[in-house]
């Protein structure tokens, strides 16, 4: 199956163009930014540019899968939408896959703890916990918006094996997480690939452009204000 794969959650976004199936994994083509421009300047001529140098037409693509969360609001409706549009225009099922779940495939090949995190600020990180091998991540836990403190208490259980952060955020969290021994995962893995959301995508229910939706874990700041200001 020809998986058109996108991920904008976070300031790093990517496409990627794999065939998945029947015993096969091939990455045929991915592009790959990290810079301070906007998703929705880069995204979709990232795509074009991609198909274009892969000889492949979009018609082709079978499935789409993208981000759906958690991450940055505005990154993962980017992402979210460009799908959607896609999906509707070639009539074709997408796919939304976790971001942490997606992070976690990153390290398929390492032997420890995939910590994923994601800078979600207010003193909290996105984050999921999965048991890595040479198969595919196993879930440990859903994905959720924990506090340092607590996140640091929940590792300290998983001491005696190796814990590596994932994710845009694991940088903030290897200097904040005290009393627990992490490692960051390399740099050419450490940060979100739509190679990984592709290769995510099969585990999850192929959905319709209409019923694909952002999952953003909590309120957007505005929301969160706006309650706040209710409640005084």
């Amino acid at each position: 199956m020809l998986i058109l794969g996108l991920d904008a959650s976070a300031v790093a976004g990517s496409c990627a163009l794999c065939d998945i199936g029947e015993g096969k994994s091939v990455l045929i083509a991915e592009s790959f930014v990290n810079t301070k421009q906007t998703h929705s300047q880069t995204l979709l001529p990232m795509v074009e540019a991609m198909m274009k140098s892969a000889e492949i037409d979009l018609k082709q693509v079978e499935l789409a899968a993208v981000t759906e969360g958690p991450g940055s609001f505005t990154g993962i409706r980017i992402g979210v939408a460009a799908v959607k549009g896609l999906a509707y225009a070639l009539d074709i099922p997408c796919v939304g896959v976790s971001t942490l779940h997606a992070l976690a495939y990153n390290l398929v090949g390492f032997d420890g703890i995939a910590c994923a995190v994601m800078d979600a600020r207010c003193n909290q990180f996105y984050n999921a916990l999965f048991s890595v091998g040479k198969g595919i991540p196993e879930r440990l836990t859903p994905d959720r918006a924990i506090s340092c403190d607590d996140l640091a208490a929940e590792l300290a259980q998983y001491e005696n094996k190796r814990i590596i952060l994932v994710g845009d955020g694991a940088e903030l969290a290897f200097k904040l997480l005290k009393g627990v021994k992490t490692e960051l995962a390399p740099l050419a893995v450490r940060f979100q690939k739509a190679e990984n959301v592709c290769l995510a995508s099969v585990e999850y229910k192929q959905t319709s452009a209409r019923e694909l939706l952002p999952v953003y874990l909590r309120l957007p700041q505005a929301e969160r204000e706006r309650l706040a200001r209710l409640n005084t």
